[in-house]
C-alpha cells in the first residue's frame, strides 16, 4: 500500500531522513518509533505531501506521489486522513464542524449526508451527542477522537497517527489503543502510528519499525522488536539512560558538510 525508497530530506545543513526505506501493507498497522528529532513525522508530512522530500520515491497504491502537482496531490490526499498530535481543531468551530469541515469543504454533498456521516464517525470514536460542544470544552482525549472522527467522515483508505497517546491519561491511552485496533478490524483501513509509547506500540502494530540516525535500523513484529539483539533498539524499547543513544545525538548526526 505504501512503499518508501531511499527518501531524503534535510533542513539547511540538518539531514533529517538519510536514505530511509520502509512499506506498509494493505490493511496493516505500521508503529514508527524512534527518539524525537529522528524523522517520524517529517515522514508523515512527506507522505500527505505537506512537505516534499530531497530525493527519493515514496509510492502509494503502485503510484509515484512526489512528482504529482497540487491538484492530483489533493485528490490523493481524500483517501489518506492524518491525525495530528495534538488535534488540529478550528477553536471558533463546534465539534460538529470540525468534524465536517472536509466534507463541507472538498465534497458536494447534501446537508443530510454531512450531518448524517457526523454523527456516525462521532459514534464510531465513543462519542455522542457532542456536536454543540467547542474544542475549549474538551479533553486531551477527547480533543484526539474528535479529531478521529474527522478523518473518518472521509472514508479513508490510509490513516496517519502521529502520537496519538500522547498527553493523555493511561485509562484514556488505553481507549485509543483500543479504537486503533477496532478501525483495522472494522474497516480495514492501512495505518502508519508514529509513538513514543512502545505500550501503545506492543498493542495496536502489526509491525514496528524502529529509526534512527534518518534511517529505519529495526523493522519487524512486535516480538521481533522485543527480541532484538541491537544495542540501540534494547536501549530505547527499555528507556535506558546509558547506551548507544547519546543526549547530544541530533547534534551529531546529520550533519550535512
Amino acid at each position: 500500500m505504501i512503499e518508501i525508497l531511499n527518501l531524503y530530506k534535510a533542513f539547511g545543513t540538518q539531514m533529517v531522513l538519510n536514505n530511509l526505506n520502509l512499506a506498509v501493507r494493505r490493511g496493516e498497522t505500521k508503529a514508527v518509533i524512534g527518539r524525537s528529532g529522528v524523522g517520524k513525522s517529517v515522514l508523515l508530512k512527506n507522505i500527505v505531501g505537506l512537505i516534499k522530500p530531497d530525493s527519493g520515491s515514496i509510492k502509494i497504491n503502485g503510484v509515484e506521489v512526489t512528482n504529482l502537482n497540487e491538484k492530483a496531490y489533493d485528490k490523493l490526499r481524500m483517501e489518506i486522513g492524518m491525525v495530528f498530535q495534538g488535534g488540529a481543531l478550528f477553536d471558533s468551530m463546534n465539534v460538529g464542524e470540525n468534524v465536517a469541515f472536509v466534507l463541507d469543504e472538498f465534497m458536494n454533498l447534501d446537508k443530510k449526508t454531512v450531518r448524517d456521516r457526523v454523527a456516525d464517525a462521532l459514534a464510531l470514536v465513543g462519542l455522542k451527542d457532542v456536536q454543540h460542544m467547542m474544542p475549549s470544552q474538551l479533553s486531551g482525549g477527547m480533543k484526539k477522537r474528535v479529531s478521529l472522527a474527522r478523518v473518518l467522515c472521509m472514508e479513508p483508505q490510509i490513516i496517519l497517527y502521529d502520537e496519538p497517546t500522547s498527553e493523555v491519561d493511561p485509562i484514556t491511552a488505553a481507549a485509543i489503543n483500543h479504537l486503533i485496533i477496532e478501525l483495522r478490524d472494522k474497516l480495514k483501513v492501512t495505518s502508519i502510528v508514529v509513538t513514543h509509547d512502545m505500550n501503545s506500540a506492543y498493542q495496536v502494530a502489526d509491525s514496528i519499525a524502529m529509526f534512527y540516525r534518518g534511517q529505519v535500523i529495526a523493522d519487524g513484529t512486535p516480538q521481533d522488536i522485543r527480541n532484538s539483539t541491537h544495542p540501540v533498539v534494547q536501549q530505547f524499547i527499555h528507556g535506558q539512560a546509558d547506551g548507544p543513544i547519546t543526549e547530544d545525538e541530533s547534534l551529531i548526526f546529520g550533519h550535512i558538510k
